[in-house]
């Protein structure tokens, strides 16, 4: 375990292996699970104020479940996530030329319309992140789906936290990630 300010991180994220095989997985993580991409309260907002600018990018299915459900539903915990199709597939996933699902978020970002990249639940995966009063755990959350990015990610060595500095960096600042670098790659006997 690895504690970084208010943070308590597995030794699971140092230590396994991951990087994305979308052309393995084809995106199965849009699709597969109870509920759809959980949700920051901040996300709330953020969904509201952007989605005239990511509508364009999502499928007529996902935007007939938005309009039929919301941008976002609020689960039997209280806890918010991204609606679904048919309790499927994420209303904001598309497939591509390839068959591949895709965040339309993440599209309408790539385009330049919008500065939300995609929920940070989606850009840790596959950390998730368990709030506790006072501080938050970072697990590394093993899913079968994800196998060809646990085999990739052993080809290339490159473990779970480096795989997501990118995530990372974006909730808990530069300066958690280097304290976490170093803490990983020079630990203090």
């Amino acid at each position: 375990m690895i504690v970084i300010q208010n943070t308590v991180i597995s030794d699971d994220v140092a230590e396994q292996f991951f990087v994305c095989n979308l052309g393995a997985c084809k995106g199965a993580c849009c699709v597969e699970g109870d509920l759809g991409a959980p949700l920051e309260l901040e996300e709330l907002e953020i969904l509201k104020n952007e989605y005239p600018k990511i509508e364009p990018f999502l499928t007529e299915a996902g935007k007939q479940a938005i309009a039929e459900q919301g941008l976002y539903i609020e689960d039997w915990e209280g806890d918010y996530s991204t609606t679904t199709i048919n309790d499927r597939e994420c209303a904001y996933a598309l497939y591509d030329e390839q068959g591949i699902l895709k965040c339309g978020i993440e599209q309408a970002y790539l385009a330049g319309v919008t500065d939300f990249k995609k929920p940070i639940s989606c850009h840790l995966y596959p950390i998730r992140v368990t709030k506790y009063d006072g501080f938050e755990a970072l697990n590394y959350d093993r899913w079968d789906i994800c196998s060809p990015a646990c085999s990739f990610g052993a080809k290339l060595g490159v473990p779970v936290y480096k795989f997501l500095q990118e995530p990372l960096i974006r909730k808990y600042g530069a300066e958690w990630y280097a304290e976490l670098s170093r803490e990983i790659e020079n630990p203090t006997v």
